[in-house]
Protein backbone atom coordinates (compact mmCIF):
# COMPACT_ATOMS: atom_id res chain seq x y z
CA UNK A 1 0.00 0.00 0.00
CA UNK A 2 1.53 3.75 -0.71
CA UNK A 3 1.18 6.79 1.11
CA UNK A 4 -1.97 7.61 -1.25
CA UNK A 5 -3.73 4.30 -0.76
CA UNK A 6 -5.88 5.47 2.32
CA UNK A 7 -8.95 3.47 3.60
CA UNK A 8 -12.22 6.10 2.82
CA UNK A 9 -14.72 6.32 5.30
CA UNK A 10 -18.31 6.84 4.83
CA UNK A 11 -19.29 11.09 5.58
CA UNK A 12 -23.08 12.34 5.76
CA UNK A 13 -24.26 14.33 3.00
CA UNK A 14 -24.36 18.26 4.53
CA UNK A 15 -26.88 19.78 6.14
CA UNK A 16 -28.21 22.05 3.17
CA UNK A 17 -29.67 24.48 4.70
CA UNK A 18 -26.17 25.68 6.78
CA UNK A 19 -24.36 24.78 4.16
CA UNK A 20 -25.96 27.84 1.67
CA UNK A 21 -25.99 29.98 4.80
CA UNK A 22 -22.60 29.90 5.29
CA UNK A 23 -21.36 33.60 4.50
CA UNK A 24 -19.11 34.03 0.68
CA UNK A 25 -16.29 36.43 0.49
CA UNK A 26 -15.30 36.38 -2.65
CA UNK A 27 -12.45 38.62 -4.27
CA UNK A 28 -12.92 37.94 -8.22
CA UNK A 29 -11.12 35.19 -8.70
CA UNK A 30 -11.05 34.79 -12.89
CA UNK A 31 -12.24 32.07 -14.60
CA UNK A 32 -9.26 29.95 -16.83
CA UNK A 33 -9.61 27.54 -19.76
CA UNK A 34 -8.51 24.30 -18.82
CA UNK A 35 -7.63 23.49 -22.50
CA UNK A 36 -4.20 25.69 -22.32
CA UNK A 37 -3.00 24.01 -19.55
CA UNK A 38 -0.40 21.47 -20.80
CA UNK A 39 0.15 18.19 -19.25
CA UNK A 40 -0.25 16.88 -16.30
CA UNK A 41 -3.78 17.27 -16.74
CA UNK A 42 -6.32 16.06 -19.37
CA UNK A 43 -9.29 17.70 -20.34
CA UNK A 44 -12.43 15.97 -21.41
CA UNK A 45 -15.72 18.04 -21.50
CA UNK A 46 -17.95 15.46 -20.83
CA UNK A 47 -21.45 17.15 -21.13
CA UNK A 48 -20.21 18.74 -24.62
CA UNK A 49 -19.39 15.02 -25.70
CA UNK A 50 -23.03 13.95 -24.46
CA UNK A 51 -25.04 16.35 -25.99
CA UNK A 52 -26.13 18.36 -23.42
CA UNK A 53 -27.96 21.24 -24.54
CA UNK A 54 -25.77 24.71 -23.46
CA UNK A 55 -22.97 22.64 -22.44
CA UNK A 56 -19.31 24.33 -23.26
CA UNK A 57 -16.15 23.14 -25.69
CA UNK A 58 -14.04 23.97 -22.97
CA UNK A 59 -13.44 23.40 -18.94
CA UNK A 60 -13.36 26.54 -17.05
CA UNK A 61 -12.58 26.76 -13.28
CA UNK A 62 -11.07 29.33 -11.00
CA UNK A 63 -7.40 30.15 -11.25
CA UNK A 64 -6.86 28.90 -7.38
CA UNK A 65 -9.12 25.56 -8.50
CA UNK A 66 -6.12 25.23 -11.51
CA UNK A 67 -3.12 25.07 -9.03
CA UNK A 68 -4.72 22.51 -6.75
CA UNK A 69 -5.79 20.45 -10.00
CA UNK A 70 -1.78 20.62 -11.27
CA UNK A 71 -1.35 20.00 -7.62
CA UNK A 72 -3.24 16.81 -7.37
CA UNK A 73 -2.26 15.44 -10.59
CA UNK A 74 1.39 16.07 -9.87
CA UNK A 75 0.76 13.60 -6.74
CA UNK A 76 -0.62 10.83 -8.83
CA UNK A 77 2.02 7.61 -9.55
CA UNK A 78 4.00 7.46 -13.01
CA UNK A 79 1.32 6.05 -15.37
CA UNK A 80 -1.51 7.40 -13.96
CA UNK A 81 -3.53 10.61 -14.71
CA UNK A 82 -5.81 13.02 -13.71
CA UNK A 83 -8.68 14.18 -16.28
CA UNK A 84 -11.08 16.91 -15.72
CA UNK A 85 -14.99 16.17 -17.48
CA UNK A 86 -16.74 19.25 -15.89
CA UNK A 87 -15.97 22.79 -13.94
CA UNK A 88 -17.73 25.59 -13.99
CA UNK A 89 -21.40 25.35 -15.84
CA UNK A 90 -24.00 28.34 -17.35
CA UNK A 91 -27.30 28.06 -15.17
CA UNK A 92 -28.95 26.75 -18.16
CA UNK A 93 -27.02 23.88 -18.03
CA UNK A 94 -27.29 23.54 -14.16
CA UNK A 95 -30.94 23.65 -15.11
CA UNK A 96 -31.02 20.87 -17.69
CA UNK A 97 -29.30 18.51 -15.69
CA UNK A 98 -31.57 18.89 -12.66
CA UNK A 99 -35.22 18.98 -14.57
CA UNK A 100 -33.71 15.87 -16.72
CA UNK A 101 -33.21 13.96 -13.32
CA UNK A 102 -36.09 14.91 -11.51
CA UNK A 103 -38.33 14.31 -14.40
CA UNK A 104 -36.63 10.61 -14.64
CA UNK A 105 -37.35 10.28 -10.47
CA UNK A 106 -41.06 11.59 -10.59
CA UNK A 107 -41.41 8.61 -13.58
CA UNK A 108 -39.87 6.24 -11.33
CA UNK A 109 -41.16 7.57 -8.00
CA UNK A 110 -45.27 8.95 -9.06
CA UNK A 111 -46.33 8.74 -5.48
CA UNK A 112 -43.36 11.08 -4.47
CA UNK A 113 -44.07 14.68 -3.61
CA UNK A 114 -41.84 17.70 -4.88
CA UNK A 115 -39.43 17.89 -1.81
CA UNK A 116 -39.04 13.69 -1.84
CA UNK A 117 -37.94 14.90 -5.50
CA UNK A 118 -35.62 17.35 -4.25
CA UNK A 119 -34.10 14.92 -1.43
CA UNK A 120 -33.39 12.35 -4.11
CA UNK A 121 -32.38 14.32 -7.21
CA UNK A 122 -29.70 16.42 -4.69
CA UNK A 123 -27.20 13.36 -3.73
CA UNK A 124 -26.54 13.74 -7.20
CA UNK A 125 -27.70 17.26 -8.82
CA UNK A 126 -27.79 20.47 -7.00
CA UNK A 127 -30.95 22.39 -7.49
CA UNK A 128 -30.27 25.06 -10.24
CA UNK A 129 -29.35 28.55 -8.14
CA UNK A 130 -28.01 32.03 -9.44
CA UNK A 131 -28.51 33.11 -6.00
CA UNK A 132 -25.25 35.30 -4.94
CA UNK A 133 -25.79 34.15 -1.56
CA UNK A 134 -26.11 30.42 -2.23
CA UNK A 135 -24.79 29.26 -5.82
CA UNK A 136 -25.26 25.77 -7.23
CA UNK A 137 -21.92 24.79 -6.64
CA UNK A 138 -20.96 24.24 -10.25
CA UNK A 139 -21.76 27.76 -11.02
CA UNK A 140 -19.45 28.83 -8.84
CA UNK A 141 -15.90 28.11 -10.48
CA UNK A 142 -15.14 26.28 -7.78
CA UNK A 143 -16.94 22.45 -8.41
CA UNK A 144 -15.10 20.08 -10.57
CA UNK A 145 -15.79 16.28 -11.77
CA UNK A 146 -12.63 14.34 -12.20
CA UNK A 147 -11.31 10.85 -12.87
CA UNK A 148 -8.47 9.04 -13.46
CA UNK A 149 -7.22 7.37 -16.68
CA UNK A 150 -3.78 5.23 -17.95
CA UNK A 151 -1.15 6.91 -19.85
CA UNK A 152 -2.98 5.90 -23.35
CA UNK A 153 -5.64 8.19 -22.44
CA UNK A 154 -8.05 4.98 -21.18
CA UNK A 155 -10.36 5.64 -17.82
CA UNK A 156 -9.30 3.54 -15.14
CA UNK A 157 -11.97 1.60 -13.52
CA UNK A 158 -14.27 3.49 -10.58
CA UNK A 159 -17.03 1.00 -10.17
CA UNK A 160 -19.44 3.16 -12.08
CA UNK A 161 -19.64 5.75 -15.34
CA UNK A 162 -19.05 9.77 -14.40
CA UNK A 163 -22.83 11.16 -13.07
CA UNK A 164 -24.27 7.35 -12.44
CA UNK A 165 -27.06 7.85 -9.83
CA UNK A 166 -26.77 4.17 -8.36
CA UNK A 167 -25.71 3.44 -4.82
CA UNK A 168 -22.18 2.35 -5.83
CA UNK A 169 -21.47 5.74 -6.80
CA UNK A 170 -21.12 7.40 -3.58
CA UNK A 171 -17.40 7.61 -2.93
CA UNK A 172 -17.07 5.06 0.29
CA UNK A 173 -19.28 2.40 -1.23
CA UNK A 174 -16.99 -0.37 -2.14
CA UNK A 175 -15.68 -0.05 1.08
CA UNK A 176 -18.17 -1.57 2.53
CA UNK A 177 -17.80 -5.15 -0.04
CA UNK A 178 -16.66 -7.42 2.73
CA UNK A 179 -14.51 -10.07 0.45
CA UNK A 180 -13.35 -8.29 -2.86
CA UNK A 181 -12.75 -9.78 -5.68
CA UNK A 182 -10.08 -8.73 -8.15
CA UNK A 183 -12.20 -5.97 -9.64
CA UNK A 184 -13.29 -4.67 -6.74
CA UNK A 185 -10.29 -4.15 -5.30
CA UNK A 186 -9.12 -2.39 -8.44
CA UNK A 187 -11.77 -0.53 -7.87
CA UNK A 188 -11.42 0.66 -4.25
CA UNK A 189 -7.83 1.52 -4.99
CA UNK A 190 -8.53 3.86 -7.65
CA UNK A 191 -11.18 5.61 -5.46
CA UNK A 192 -8.78 6.11 -2.79
CA UNK A 193 -5.63 7.17 -5.65
CA UNK A 194 -8.33 9.47 -6.96
CA UNK A 195 -9.94 10.72 -3.35
CA UNK A 196 -6.06 11.00 -2.04
CA UNK A 197 -4.48 12.59 -4.39
CA UNK A 198 -7.54 15.36 -4.34
CA UNK A 199 -7.85 15.85 -0.63
CA UNK A 200 -4.37 16.62 -0.50
CA UNK A 201 -4.18 19.32 -2.82
CA UNK A 202 -6.92 20.85 -0.58
CA UNK A 203 -10.46 19.65 -2.42
CA UNK A 204 -12.84 18.03 -0.70
CA UNK A 205 -15.30 15.11 -1.61
CA UNK A 206 -19.25 15.50 -2.39
CA UNK A 207 -19.85 11.59 -0.11
CA UNK A 208 -22.76 10.56 -2.62
CA UNK A 209 -20.53 11.81 -5.91
CA UNK A 210 -16.70 9.83 -6.30
CA UNK A 211 -16.09 12.41 -8.80
CA UNK A 212 -17.29 15.61 -7.70
CA UNK A 213 -14.66 17.61 -5.91
CA UNK A 214 -14.87 21.22 -4.20
CA UNK A 215 -12.50 24.19 -3.35
CA UNK A 216 -13.25 27.47 -2.19
CA UNK A 217 -17.16 27.36 -2.79
CA UNK A 218 -19.75 26.67 0.06
CA UNK A 219 -19.56 23.08 0.00
CA UNK A 220 -15.67 22.96 0.35
CA UNK A 221 -16.17 25.46 3.57
CA UNK A 222 -18.68 23.64 5.13
CA UNK A 223 -16.74 20.10 4.86
CA UNK A 224 -12.82 21.50 5.50
CA UNK A 225 -14.82 23.78 8.40
CA UNK A 226 -13.77 27.24 7.31
CA UNK A 227 -15.73 29.94 8.20
CA UNK A 228 -16.33 31.71 4.64
CA UNK A 229 -16.47 30.29 1.42
CA UNK A 230 -14.26 32.28 -1.15
CA UNK A 231 -16.25 31.74 -4.51
CA UNK A 232 -19.43 33.34 -5.36
CA UNK A 233 -21.58 33.18 -8.44
CA UNK A 234 -19.53 33.27 -11.62
CA UNK A 235 -19.85 34.84 -14.70
CA UNK A 236 -18.11 34.17 -18.48
CA UNK A 237 -19.33 36.71 -20.43
CA UNK A 238 -19.98 36.43 -23.87
CA UNK A 239 -18.12 38.84 -26.54
CA UNK A 240 -21.11 40.68 -27.36
CA UNK A 241 -21.41 41.26 -23.21
CA UNK A 242 -17.69 42.56 -23.10
CA UNK A 243 -18.04 44.63 -25.89
CA UNK A 244 -21.41 46.76 -25.25
CA UNK A 245 -19.77 47.27 -21.43
CA UNK A 246 -16.59 48.57 -22.61
CA UNK A 247 -18.78 50.67 -25.11
CA UNK A 248 -20.91 52.09 -21.94
CA UNK A 249 -17.83 52.58 -19.96
CA UNK A 250 -16.20 54.51 -22.66
CA UNK A 251 -19.19 56.64 -23.06
CA UNK A 252 -19.41 57.81 -19.63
Amino acid sequence: MNFLSQPLQSQPEPDWARLQALPIVDKGEPLVPLGLVPSPLRVYPAYFHLGVPGALTECYVRRPVLERLQQAAMLLPAGVELVVLDGWRPFRVQQYLYETLVDALSRQYPDEDEQGLLTRARHFVAPPSADDAAPSPHLTGGAVDVCLCDGTGRLLNMGTGFDDISPWSYTAAFEAVVRPGAEEAEIIENRRLLHSCMTRAGFTNLPSEWWHYDYGNQSWAWYSRQPHALFGVAQQHSLAERWRAQVASAGG
